[in-house]
């Protein structure tokens, strides 16, 4: 890169980058797109991967290629949970563990889970992104990672074994449009299924957060899914990863001859302490039939689930790991007499409890003029309710809109704890 742009980069690093392209630039040896870009690149890389930000020369992709990549804190994740396998850890033992990354793109998953790997294949068809990221591995001192301008799929037909292969599909189809049925992405993870199997003792897949994580399990099958992560970052579900056992692995950690023995999910939700909500829970485990209901009064504790485990659909697990009741089965909101201060959700305290009783309202809503609604399975949206309520938006109060399982419709007035 040119000096004179390397020193436009600098000066105008936290600029509004709209308003540079609208200026331009009277030196001509500035390549003022490519500046741009790196400007744009860095600003988003401030919250987003705020490691690379902060080394000077990290070379950032195109824009859309930023918007796709991994944050850095569920990158470390991934890594994470690699980590914690004890297969994993043997594998390390004596020989040179491989991991291979087939989508890598700009390779921010790949430089973090390569980090537990003494070998590293970056696998990405695109030119532009191959040079970027082999002079970004460089600066971050990952020397240990090869990058292979290929297609994914050719190399997994050359590749002889990996101890891990990692995926991410791509979820646009040829019009540019976006897809999330794993048979819609590219490659179809489904067609490769047996070869990846084959050649990797372990799989970890990276989906799209809005695929049903059963539906998934149940096209790729149970008998090669080992654990399903659901994960969220600031309470948005972010993606879905699902980790499979290769047919290389030792008969007691793999292969289930079909049985449906155990299937361990993990809700998680990253928050930008570095502190997690987590829950897990065992798919195949029988809960038990009836959980106890609560009559709702005010001074109870209303919980709501962080949005993985709106995702994952485990309220009736929720409510017995916690000893608490849901309002109804559709509505998803949990109380409980004593409070339960390790819930992986928000935490409320039920201060009144209404009806839509005019009469009823007036009181309850005394001395409130704004709020924050929320309404679950509750006939009005949050919209038409604030104008039925003359609230505005804000302050302090929590209102929960619901239908109990008796069909009442009431409103729950609380302070977040």
């Amino acid at each position: 890169m040119h000096s004179a742009t390397q020193e436009y980069i600098r000066q105008h690093a936290d600029d509004d980058v709209r308003q540079l392209a609208l200026q331009g630039t009277k030196n001509p040896e500035v390549d003022l797109s490519w500046a741009l870009n790196q400007i744009a690149g860095r600003q988003q890389a401030r919250s987003k991967l705020p490691t690379w930000a902060a080394i000077e020369g990290i070379v950032y992709p195109p824009h859309l290629s930023m918007e796709q990549c991994s944050s850095e804190l569920t990158a470390r994740y991934k890594a994470k949970i690699l980590a914690a396998s004890r297969k994993q850890e043997s594998l390390l033992e004596g020989r040179e563990a491989l991991v291979v990354d087939l989508s890598a793109g700009f390779g921010v998953d790949l430089a973090y889970i390569s980090q537990y790997y003494q070998r590293a294949v970056h696998v990405e068809q695109q030119e532009q992104l191959c040079a970027i990221s082999s002079e970004n591995y460089r600066l971050l001192g990952l020397n240990h990672i090869e990058v292979d301008c290929t297609d994914g799929i050719d190399y997994l037909h050359r590749l002889d074994h990996a101890d891990l292969i990692f995926i991410d599909p791509a979820r646009r189809n040829e019009h540019g449009g976006r897809t999330y049925g794993i048979a819609d992405c590219t490659p179809n993870v489904l067609e490769i299924r047996e070869e990846l199997l084959q050649k990797a003792c372990r799989v970890l897949l990276k989906l799209s957060p809005m695929l049903d994580w059963r539906k998934a399990v149940n096209d790729l099958g149970h008998d090669c899914v080992s654990e399903v992560h659901i994960v969220s970052v600031g309470n948005e579900c972010k993606e879905l990863l699902i980790l499979l056992k290769g047919k290389t692995e030792e008969k007691d950690e793999g292969w289930d001859d079909g049985v449906k023995q155990s299937l361990r999910v993990v809700c998680v939700n990253l928050l930008p302490d570095n502190s997690e909500e987590r829950f897990e829970f065992d798919a195949f485990t029988t809960l038990p039939v009836n959980t106890p209901q609560l009559p709702l009064l005010a001074s109870q504790y209303l919980y709501e689930p962080n949005a993985s485990i709106m995702k994952a659909g485990c309220f009736d697990e929720l409510a017995l790991r916690y000893g608490m009741s849901q309002l109804s089965v559709n509505s998803h909101l949990f109380v409980s007499d004593e409070e339960k201060e390790y819930f992986p959700g928000r935490r409320f305290l039920i201060e009144r409890v209404t009806s839509m009783n005019k009469r009823e309202l007036k009181s309850a809503l005394a001395g409130i003029s704004q709020a924050n609604i929320t309404v679950r399975n509750f006939p009005l949206s949050v919209a038409e309710l604030r104008r039925r309520l003359k609230l505005s938006d804000g302050g302090t109060a929590y209102i929960f809109a619901t239908t109990l399982n008796d069909k009442r419709h009431v409103l729950l007035v609380c302070q977040r704890i």
